[in-house]
């Protein structure tokens, strides 16, 4: 549990209850008011409130038909396959640090959701699943911030039809869904009911396919991300020369070598899932290769990458006395290799082994093709390579191994796409 000492409450000997935690603090605050102790397990305490008079009336809130701890994925798949064959109607809640979600069970079928978080809010599924681009999307979020409802001033700008916004609200539910399907630590807790008024439209989507399409999805991602790590990663078209069949044309076509994951799923309004399965199939049949994700902050981010590594290898071997023979090893190697001699031209090194971004940035356009950023990856992660190598040789191996461990992130950012 992330937050285990700060949710502590300690019970002395006098069954007085007192917050150990700031977490634990904070909740009995927004709780204050008379409860009613239930009857409940030594190890568990359980209250509801009740108001002074110890009686549960329907104003003291729903009735908890349901509640437990998740302390694994898919710990929630037998509750909701019960909830659906029950038929039961409520709320379910699920709560993760300070995430929640809460799902309208109505009948077998899901009515709507809401959640705190804020990359399953409707504009952030939208913007997903490829509704609007960046420029709409501040267009929208700005009169919202003014007082609108997000799907309502989609509607009046005319980006989106009612009929798409029902569309996407319905899109929102699975999120949520395999959002909380998802939690790994946290509770649940089904409510007797709930208030039609806090949906902002009414669907009926079958539980027990939203489940089983949940469980399959749990399933392939944990598959997927053995070739393609996350959402930031991008595809590449290899040389295959025959297009795949026309189910993954679109996909393909929109493949550039330069969209994610995610931009692709924008791109085809298929969202990321979906994406990652069918460029997860296209590298299977040979379509396409995974290139790590682009830097923020374009060729001047590698240049600053590189600077960070390279200013602790020659911090570690100055501390040894060794740094003049290290200098002299990687100024040999520049010269050696020619290429670097026109690269480095007025950018450094530093004393302590940096370069001058900007310059070495306006230098790459006269060596470099159309790809300034993977041609510094393909020369800088050789280059600090090269210095930890050296490194090793005048430390030891020993030292080179631990060096190595400290720079495998910024090594791995250096990396060259493809």
């Amino acid at each position: 549990m992330k937050e285990a000492t700060s949710e502590l409450v300690r019970i002395n000997d006098k069954g007085e209850a007192h917050p150990v935690g700031v977490v634990a603090s904070r909740r009995m605050r927004e709780r204050s008011g008379a409860f009613r102790v239930l009857p409940a397990p030594d190890h568990v305490v359980f209250m509801r409130y009740t108001g002074e008079d110890g009686r549960r009336d329907a104003e003291d809130g729903a009735i908890v038909r349901l509640a437990g701890e998740i302390t694994a994925p898919a710990a929630l798949c037998d509750i909701i396959a019960m909830l659906g064959h029950t038929r039961w109607q409520g709320e379910l809640v699920v709560l993760s640090g300070e995430v929640r979600r809460s799902l309208f069970m109505d009948y077998g079928n899901v009515a709507g959701a809401v959640t705190s978080a804020v990359d399953e809010r409707i504009g952030a599924v939208m913007y997903r699943f490829g509704a609007f681009d960046d420029a709409q999307l501040a267009q929208i979020v700005e009169r919202v911030e003014a007082g609108g409802r997000f799907g309502e001033v989609a509607v009046e700008l005319g980006l989106l039809t009612p009929e798409q916004v029902f569309h996407y609200l319905g899109k929102q539910i699975e999120e949520v869904l395999y959002a909380a399907l998802s939690v790994e630590d946290g509770t649940f807790f089904f409510l007797d009911g709930f208030d039609p008024e806090r949906l902002v439209s009414r669907h009926a989507l079958s539980v027990s396919l939203l489940l089983m399409d949940g469980v399959t999805r749990l399933d392939e991602i944990r598959y997927f991300r053995q070739r393609i790590p996350s959402e930031d990663w991008v595809a590449v078209k290899t040389q295959l020369s025959e297009p795949p069949g026309a189910e993954r044309r679109a996909l393909y076509d929109a493949i550039d070598g330069k969209r994610s994951i995610a931009e692709l799923g924008r791109e085809t309004g298929l969202g990321e899932f979906e994406t990652t399965k069918a460029v997860y199939a296209l590298t299977q049949s040979k379509h396409v290769k995974m290139s790590r994700p682009r830097m923020v902050g374009g060729p001047e981010a590698v240049v600053e990458a590189a600077n960070e590594a390279l200013g602790t290898i020659h911090k570690r071997v100055d501390a040894e006395g060794r740094g003049t023979e290290l200098r002299t090893t990687l100024e040999s190697f520049a010269v050696g290799a020619g290429i670097y001699e026109m690269l480095f031209r007025g950018a450094g090194p530093q004393p302590d082994g940096s370069f001058t971004p900007a310059t070495m940035v306006a230098n790459v356009g006269a060596v470099a093709g159309g790809d300034p950023e993977h041609y510094l990856k393909e020369k800088l992660h050789e280059y600090v390579g090269f210095a930890l190598f050296s490194a090793g040789g005048l430390l030891g191996s020993e030292a080179e191994s631990v060096l190595g461990q400290e720079l495998e992130c910024l090594l791995g950012s250096l990396q060259p796409r493809g």
